[in-house]
């Protein structure tokens, strides 16, 4: 196969990766959503080469023109919720301090009370997941929270792939014939779980060596 093959081959691979995962990104907000009736939901990703929070998935308010607007990552109670990686229930977001009207503003849609949580993944922040304007039930935020919060271990799963996907396509792009083996490798790798992912990244590190002497 020439390199030019290889090279397609590759970007194909990874595509589809990444499509799968953003894909799975959208059904976990379309999800949370639905079975807490909200008006919106929205799943930040944390851009650290720009310390920006990014829409990466959007379901309800918003959901046409949210996506890939960034914010400052200090912004708002996405921001205290990225920093602070403690999940919160606000009611009334007119009486809290940490609320970034201006910046909801920007965004075309102010909501009036929200649930965010944090999206962890190996000790890493990697985002932030949110529903907006959830009809309120006196007794139930603790209840609500662990829900969300499975659907946030999920989220920081697929986020945390997309990531990966992104990654390689980088690899890709600017890497010749054997970067992008690695890339491909990279990308299937990422598919894998358990011992199964663990002895593919051990393969992985110890390629990366033997390319770079």
């Amino acid at each position: 196969m020439n390199e030019d093959r290889l090279r397609a081959a590759v970007a194909a691979g990874v595509g589809a990766s990444e499509e799968a995962h953003a894909q799975l990104l959208k059904s976990i907000v379309e999800v949370a959503r639905a079975i807490f009736g909200a008006k919106a939901s929205s799943i930040f990703l944390f851009d650290e080469e720009t310390d920006e929070l990014v829409f990466e998935a959007v379901a309800g308010e918003g959901e046409q023109s949210l996506l890939g607007t960034r914010i400052p990552s200090s912004s708002g109670i996405a921001g205290w919720t990225l920093v602070t990686r403690q999940p919160l229930v606000i009611e009334d977001l007119s009486q809290d301090p940490r609320f970034a009207r201006d910046v909801a503003e920007k965004t075309g849609y102010v909501p009036k009370g929200l649930m965010s949580v944090p999206l962890l993944h190996e000790e890493r922040a990697l985002g932030v997941l949110q529903v907006l304007d959830r009809p309120h039930r006196p007794g139930s935020s603790l209840q609500e929270i662990d829900l969300l919060g499975l659907l946030a271990n999920q989220a920081a799963i697929a986020l945390d792939l997309l990531q990966r996907a992104r990654e390689a396509k980088v690899v890709l792009d600017e890497g010749g014939g054997d970067v992008a083996v690695v890339a491909r490798l990279a990308a299937v790798v990422q598919e894998l779980d358990g011992r199964d992912r663990e002895a593919g990244l051990k393969l992985l590190e110890s390629l990366e060596e033997l390319l770079r002497r």
